[in-house]
């Protein structure tokens, strides 16, 4: 272990320790307590919240070492998540929600279709969501359109995350964990009074390392670590019972050499063949290429430029919530920021045709919520309030390329003519956003809640993209020379403004059929407003008439608003008293005007990103979550996911990457399967506790067994059978033993060495290669973990 690690390590085990000294009130697990949700803004049975919905404990968080949201959709069946670097990063709801569909790269104007949320503060960019988990109390993942409550209008779902308050007790916890590959987390807590029950504060921490599990054979290094840090700092202000204030700060990091892709496979074109993978690699200058290996589990690469992700987040926050009499005001304020930089071998080979390409951002964001809402049961129940939200992001593209690049992307033309050809320049992307909502849940007979919502948004949006082309050859160049670099890259300059309103909302019956069963049936409308391309425009190809080749098409500098509606109906049930709580619904969703980042496949020398409608995407399924609790020592869990998602209408798609060549500008991709999103999806898992005492003292044994099975994706979204990613099974797995306020645990995540494909993407410049990121291999590890106080 570096330097670096060991300090770390001796920073928490030491925090720990002190925790030790000072006393604790008992917290009750997860497991043996009531838990209460705030899917609909306040607290309630989830058993009877007529929505789709599944919550993780900050018990089960820990028992299964679920530590970031790639990990959680081990555990819901209905969340999916791929991410090629923390920028990139996807996660679907039912299919639904932040879509990098073609290739592996953001767009700043394009929001999220879920949304994430931690203490009932929006998180505007996906990327927040790669960060590790924080002393959690619970996860709570909202399953269809949440136009109504939450703070942003977003049409695919909500991952809800509260996270542990301040205690008037004393207390701590820690752990630490230490594994393969020089895997090292450490993990402390510690709450207590400042000032009688008046203030309290909580401080918590994590960090993890681990050696990457890609080797470099070029630069002689492994990549693909794990080097995060995080921090939580909280205040609580009660000087009554009906007066609180919490205040929060929080700031994560995400610094890792990666994120390096191997290579897949070799599709076929309709290129000529002088331009496909196969007679580049063997005719290059220098020598013949050959990758390291063809078999991506080898997990090794010859990537040539250097790597490196250098992120990080944080803000603070303030929750008010007065109460007086039948109703509750609550206030929500927050700033917050994310800090992106990242270097990447965007040709993925071992060859220098591109050298540089990385985007500097910087984003802000400001949000504040009123809420007024009933804090007493009774035939009514009702919330409603007011949201304002601003966010601005600056980013700088930057890409350069060597001295392979014209061979590799321009066969034919002079070998420097990209040679050191570049660009760079900046974005201006903001957002202001103001909305009004409101919801009541009416009970005209005990047994009968009517429940009606709505919400009204109106948003404005402007962006400004000014990137420059320069360098390269630039003498003796003729027309067509000029053209041919400028399909590479392009200087462009443009901006735009959108300012749209709608009207969302949902209605919902919920019936008790008898006492712990539940049956309701609901439809939600959400909306997304419309997007600005901040990744540059796709240009038009030759022999458009009226347009010279390489001018931009600019009527995709904006994307429509996106629109979703969902049907829904489910039962809940508790049985065998509390012992058996069975859940399953069906829904149908019809999304119109789908905003998707999709690759221009007329571009046949280069690959261009950038924002689209698909014109209709429909998605139908069932789900099912089970808990079963026999005796006192054994509690078993299942959750299971069918999703039929397709592209309903999209008659001018992108291409697959066999189907790319001159003159194939567009491809009908209606009736083709959303990419990422599992056919099948099922998750099990239980835990068997066993008595032990030793010494007199008592003590049990914690056997715990978790597995997940997934059935084959399209990786992007043309259905091209070379970027398909077949079904996995994983199963993770413990053994600890706890006596008193102490617990030892011997872990493994991926217990059988599965191997299998987290996400593919097409090299740029089409040539027919495919890369990937294959799956981690076997962790194997030690964990010592305290809770200690009174």
């Amino acid at each position: 272990m570096t330097m670096g690690v060991k300090w770390a390590a001796a920073v928490l085990m030491g925090s720990t320790a002190w925790v030790g000294q000072v006393a604790r009130a008992a917290e009750a697990d997860a497991g043996d307590s009531a838990i209460v949700v705030t899917a609909r803004l306040r607290e309630e049975d989830p058993q009877q919240v007529p929505a789709a919905l599944t919550i993780v404990s900050g018990e089960e968080l820990t028992r299964t070492y679920t530590v970031n949201v790639n990990q959680l959709s081990q555990l819901v069946p209905a969340l999916n998540y791929s991410s090629a670097n923390p920028r990139n990063t996807a996660f679907t709801i039912r299919g639904l929600g932040s879509s990098v569909v073609a290739v592996s790269q953001a767009n700043d104007g394009l929001e999220p279709g879920v949304g994430f949320y931690v203490d009932g503060v929006y998180h505007a960019r996906p990327a927040t969501a790669a960060f590790d988990f924080t002393d959690i109390e619970r996860v709570e993942v909202l399953r269809g359109p949440q136009g109504t409550l939450f703070g942003k209008n977003t049409t695919a779902g909500a991952i809800n995350i509260t996270t542990r308050k301040p205690s008037f007790d004393w207390g701590g916890e820690g752990e630490i964990s230490y594994g393969s590959r020089d895997f090292l987390q450490a993990k402390a807590a510690v709450t207590g009074p400042i000032a009688g029950d008046v203030l309290a504060f909580r401080l918590s921490g994590s960090v993890t390392r681990q050696d990457g599990y890609i080797r470099n054979i070029a630069r002689d290094e492994r990549q693909n670590e794990i080097h995060n840090d995080a921090i939580r700092g909280q205040l609580l202000f009660q000087p009554s019972s009906d007066f609180s204030l919490r205040l929060i700060g929080d700031w994560s990091n995400f610094k890792n050499n990666c994120c390096a892709q191997v290579h897949v496979r070799v599709a076929p074109t309709l290129k000529p063949v002088a331009q496909q993978y196969a007679a580049l690699a063997a005719n290059a200058p220098g020598g013949p290429y050959a990758p390291p290996s063809t078999n991506p589990y080898d997990r090794v690469t010859d990537n040539d430029a250097p790597l490196g992700v250098d992120t990080n987040e944080g803000g603070v926050s303030g929750i008010a919530e007065w109460k007086l009499g039948g109703v509750t005001l609550t206030s929500i304020s927050a700033w917050r920021f994310w800090n992106w930089d990242a270097a990447n071998d965007r040709d993925y080979t071992g060859l220098h045709i591109q050298t540089t390409q990385h985007i500097p951002s910087r984003q802000d964001q400001f949000s504040q919520e009123f809420r007024i809402g009933s804090n007493t049961p009774g035939p009514i129940d009702y919330v409603a309030g007011l949201y304002y939200f601003h966010q601005k992001i600056v980013g700088h593209p930057i890409s350069i390329y060597g001295p392979l690049a014209s061979y590799w992307l321009l066969p034919g033309r002079p070998a420097g003519l990209l040679d050191g050809y570049q660009t760079n320049g900046w974005t201006d992307f903001r957002t202001e956003s103001y909305g009004v909502f409101g919801e009541v849940t009416w009970r005209p007979v005990p047994r009968v809640a009517v429940t009606g919502g709505i919400r009204y948004t109106y948003e404005e949006k402007d962006g400004v993209y000014d990137v420059t082309a320069f360098g390269g050859q630039t003498i003796g160049l003729t027309p067509a020379l000029i053209s041919d670099k400028n399909s590479i890259l392009r200087s462009q300059s443009y901006r735009a403004h959108l300012g749209d309103g709608s009207a969302s909302g949902r209605v919902n019956i919920a019936y008790d059929l008898t006492d712990g069963v539940m049956a309701y049936a609901s439809f939600a409308r959400g909306q997304k407003s419309g997007g600005i391309n901040m990744s540059g425009l796709p240009v038009y190809p030759a022999g458009v008439p009226g347009h010279a080749s390489g001018d931009p098409i600019l009527s995709t500098v904006t994307v429509r608003p996106e629109k979703n509606s969902t049907w829904e109906g489910g039962f809940k049930t508790r049985l065998l008293d509390d012992a058996l709580t069975f859940n399953i619904d069906a829904y149908y969703t019809r999304v119109t005007d789908f905003q998707a980042n999709v690759v221009d496949s007329a571009a046949v020398i280069a690959l261009r990103s950038y924002l689209a409608n698909i014109p209709k995407v429909t998605v139908k399924g069932i789900e099912f979550d089970a808990a079963a609790r026999i005796g006192t020592r054994l509690t078993l869990r299942a959750a299971g996911a069918y999703a039929d998602g397709v592209y309903s209408r999209y008659p001018n798609g992108p291409c697959p990457i066999e189907r790319t060549g001159t003159g194939t500008a567009a491809c009908d991709l209606s009736g083709q399967g959303l990419p990422g999103l599992p056919k099948w999806t099922g998750s099990a898992g239980g835990e068997y506790r066993l008595p032990a005492p030793v010494a007199g003292r008592d003590g049990e044994f914690i056997l715990r067994a978790d597995a997940v099975t997934r059935t084959k994706i399209f990786g992007d979204a043309t259905g091209s059978a070379y970027t398909m990613i077949k079904g996995y099974t994983l199963v993770n797995g413990s053994v600890g033993y706890r006596t008193g306020r102490w617990e030892v645990a011997v872990f493994a995540r991926n217990l059988f060495d599965k191997d299998y494909m987290q996400n593919m993407t097409v090299q740029a410049g089409n040539s027919g290669l495919i890369v990937g990121t294959p799956s981690d291999p076997r962790t194997i590890g030690v964990t010592l973990r305290t809770q200690l106080g009174g």
